[in-house]
């Protein structure tokens, strides 16, 4: 109380004396090195060095926007109720003071409040707070489309609203009232085509701060939007981005390894993170070292899967982590751990994230994973292919003794010869599977649906790609859904630009 009554005096004294001085958004030396260390999750360092700029430069905003990411980052890894409840509150504080104290005249004026408005609807949705974000996300997209007609020569403004404009025509059915919400317009082309501008200046500017921002950004259109992921990969593994040093770097490398059929990349990059005291503990790198040690079939996943959930004390990927425990156990033919770890996953963690949601339901079931088939998945889900190919091939779809498992076995296989280029196959695979199942629960056809479309796509063949793009759309499984058409539908955005 003591600090804002000196502060309202000295606003009364300036108005006397000539007026009163708008606040700056000076990205000095120290809130640049604060920024980084934000971003390398250092955050002790990063309050450090932006405690000693409120002191040096007291109208400095800048520094307000890095102890923006500081709360961000917290609150999305930890994923704490106390917490986020505990910091929520600075939001508006920060938010105020720069509508109130910041210059107008600044591009970052309005640019600073979207990015915080941004942090904080990646909070909420985190928390299931889903109209709460819908509505942050509509008043981010306003003040930076207001930016870029004010400041068109901006180029970080350009970042973020070309991101916003990729996803916008790629939300799920179930999720459109939030976009109606928001207002927002734009396509994945579009969006695309602003972030390059972004890299592009990047290149140019060796003193461009927010490269590695849009690096990541970029990477993840790529690979989700864009059906680019071998770009995504060679993108993301830049100089700029040391994962020995920085465990973001490490999560979106390892990431998008992993959805790229490098999973030996992704465990060596996942074994070399930082683990020293100074970073904020970023359980979920165990998670998906476990994962992707699973999938190579490592014996050791589950050490990693353990530490986990024994150290993780947010909600999601809970219920998930002891379904993987449970296949490791099924898988080294230990049943009664596959149970037990069964049992954890009904009474442990939140169903909200899709993943969750299967793993749950999994756990209901009284069905015991086919091991071959379930052996086969893994080796395909890592990019083992030809391992994968040899192990499932051994057997034929007589081996397997129920309609279910027959066609997950079709499917698989479809998937399998996908990978490998073997395209008459996969085709044959595929659409025998869409066939058999497009009236079941089961995400196989319409997964198989969405695989035809992005094949013909990258064999230029719109037509049926559009077909099966559409088919996807039409199909409603019970798991995957909302991801399955939110694939489909960035696919049908590609097309229109053939």
């Amino acid at each position: 109380m003591k600090n804002h009554y000196l502060f309202a005096c000295i606003l009364s004294l300036s108005t006397v004396f000539g007026g009163v001085a708008k606040a700056e958004f000076d990205f000095n030396e120290t809130v640049v090195k604060a920024y980084h260390a934000a971003l390398s999750l250092r955050l002790a360092e990063t309050k450090a060095l932006t405690a000693a700029e409120h002191i040096a430069h007291r109208n400095n905003l800048a520094a307000d926007y890095v102890d923006d990411y500081v709360d961000f980052f917290k609150i999305f890894i930890n994923e704490e109720e106390a917490e986020y409840e505990r910091l929520a509150a600075n939001k508006d504080y920060r938010l105020q003071r720069i509508t109130k104290e910041g210059d107008a005249n600044s591009p970052y004026f309005l640019f600073v409040q979207a990015q915080i408005h941004l942090h904080w609807a990646i909070v909420k949705v985190k928390f299931e707070e889903y109209v709460g974000a819908a509505l942050e996300i509509k008043k981010a997209y306003s003040l930076l489309e207001e930016n870029q007609r004010k400041f068109p020569s901006f180029v970080a403004n350009k970042g973020s609203l070309g991101c916003l404009h990729a996803v916008v025509g790629t939300i799920p059915d179930d999720f459109k009232w939030g976009a109606n919400l928001i207002g927002m317009k734009g396509s994945i082309a579009q969006g695309q085509r602003e972030v390059e501008e972004v890299l592009q200046y990047a290149k140019k500017h060796d003193d461009f701060l927010f490269e590695e921002e849009t690096i990541v950004m970029y990477s993840f259109l790529l690979l989700h939007l864009g059906n680019a992921g071998d770009e995504a990969w060679q993108r993301i593994r830049t100089p700029k981005l040391n994962h020995t040093t920085n465990p973001l770097a490490c999560f979106v490398q390892a990431n998008i390894a992993m959805h790229t059929a490098h999973t030996d990349d992704a465990i060596k990059i996942l074994q070399n993170r930082p683990k020293s005291a100074a970073y904020l503990p970023f359980h979920y790198l165990d998670f998906m070292l476990g994962i992707a040690k699973l999938e190579r079939g490592d014996t050791d996943a589950d050490v990693f899967l353990q530490n986990y959930v024994r150290q993780f004390k947010g909600r999601h990927y809970i219920k998930e982590c002891y379904q993987k425990l449970a296949w490791s156990a099924l898988l080294n033919g230990n049943l009664a751990g596959y149970k037990a770890n069964l049992a954890l996953c009904k009474n442990s963690g939140r169903a909200s994230q899709e993943a969750d949601k299967k793993a749950l339901k999994d756990a209901k079931s009284t069905i015991i994973p086919n091991l071959a088939l379930l052996r086969a998945r893994l080796y395909c889900d890592g990019g083992y292919f030809l391992k994968a190919k040899a192990y499932l091939t051994s057997y034929a779809e007589k081996s397997f003794g129920t309609p279910a498992e027959k066609l997950e076995y079709n499917y698989r296989l479809g998937r399998i010869y996908d990978k490998l280029n073997d395209t008459p196959r996969a085709v044959e695979f595929y659409r025998y599977t869409i066939e058999q199942g497009k009236n079941e629960t089961a995400y196989f056809a319409c997964n198989a649906a969405l695989q035809l479309g992005l094949l013909y796509e990258n064999n230029n063949d719109t037509a049926n790609a559009r077909t099966y793009y559409s088919l996807c759309l039409s199909l409603s499984p019970a798991d995957y859904k909302d991801s399955l058409h939110q694939k489909a539908k960035a696919g049908l955005q590609r097309l229109k630009r053939r």
